[in-house]
């Protein structure tokens, strides 16, 4: 007659541990379970990865296999009816009964992936466990934006970003193919500059330039998965020519000085007043043919003369 779970258990609780081990199964777990040798695996895209289930107990000899994908909230089949399903179809498998195996992954395959396992022969039927897949990816090129010309004692501020990478990448920048500290403060090399480098955002700013500051300048984001550059480019500093600019600015005002007086003594001449009509005799518009009016002194009186046309 068979043991009840109660009783069973109390004995084994009297028995030494060698027994215990003797009669693990019978008398402690009538259930299937689960584990993994790694929880969160890491990998570059278009690498390889095992995602590990394994099971540690259980009274059945095939137990039913599913793994499913869990993101953006969405649950998918990845491995359902003994078949792969989903995006995945193609470039992966189950080995050693229960674990997943994913060829030339995508950072589109970082997600929860859970193993479900149904043991229909033991007590406790299902166990599941949850492996959480991080894809890194490496940076692309970065944009890079460096001023050209910048005038001595002036601000200037160079631009590195990059959108790709994953995990996000961190910035660096470099002048003449030697490296920028964050802090132009804290390397002696640097005492005749004054810039900040933002290793989170890729600005590189200078309070204000030197001209020690000319040079090539080029950026590299990097993260786990690698690094990528963006083409030198140069940028000059100059001197302000404060004396050309003084010298243009008199230049500008004695121009218009000089256009100012021939304007006022074109008009004290008379150039811009229009010269009125000095003659007695004009013709009026209404008159008649042959007929010919002359203007007296005094104003408003008008004397008619005929004339024959012969």
């Amino acid at each position: 007659m068979a043991l009840s779970r109660r009783l069973r258990l109390r004995l084994c609780a009297r028995l030494p541990d060698f027994f215990l081990l003797l009669l693990f199964r019978g008398c402690l777990i009538e259930a299937v379970n689960l584990k993994s040798s790694n929880r969160n695996p890491v990998v570059h895209e278009f690498e390889s990865v095992e995602l590990s289930c394994i099971i540690t107990d259980s009274q059945t000899n095939e137990p039913r296999i599913e793994w499913k994908k869990i993101q953006d909230g969405q649950t998918t089949y990845v491995y359902f009816d003994n078949k792969i399903q989903g995006d995945l179809l193609g470039r992966s498998d189950v080995f050693g009964k229960t674990s997943l195996r994913i060829w030339n992954v995508t950072r589109k395959d970082s997600a929860m992936y859970r193993c479900e396992v149904v043991a229909l022969n033991d007590r406790k039927e299902i166990d599941e466990i949850t492996i959480e897949l991080i894809v890194q990816v490496k940076p692309v090129t970065p944009v890079c934006r460096v001023p050209k010309a910048v005038p001595v004692g002036k601000m200037a501020t160079l631009l590195c970003q990059e959108s790709e990478g994953y995990p996000r990448p961190h910035y660096s920048w470099y002048r003449n193919d030697v490296p920028l500290p964050t802090d132009s403060r804290a390397n002696p090399r640097f005492h005749n500059s004054s810039f900040l480098v933002n290793s989170e955002t890729g600005m590189l700013v200078f309070n204000a330039v030197h001209k020690d500051d000319s040079g090539q300048y080029y950026c590299i984001a990097s993260n786990d998965a690698g690094a990528s550059r963006c083409e030198g480019q140069d940028m000059e500093v100059y001197d302000l020519n404060i004396a050309g600019i003084i010298g243009g600015v008199l230049v500008v005002l004695i121009v218009l000085v000089l256009i100012t007086m021939a304007i006022c003594c074109a008009y004290r001449r008379g150039c811009f007043i229009n010269n009125k009509q000095d003659g007695e005799s004009y013709k009026s518009p209404g008159k008649h043919e042959g007929v010919n009016y002359i203007r007296t002194n005094e104003e408003g009186d008008f004397r008619h003369k005929s004339s024959f046309v012969i």
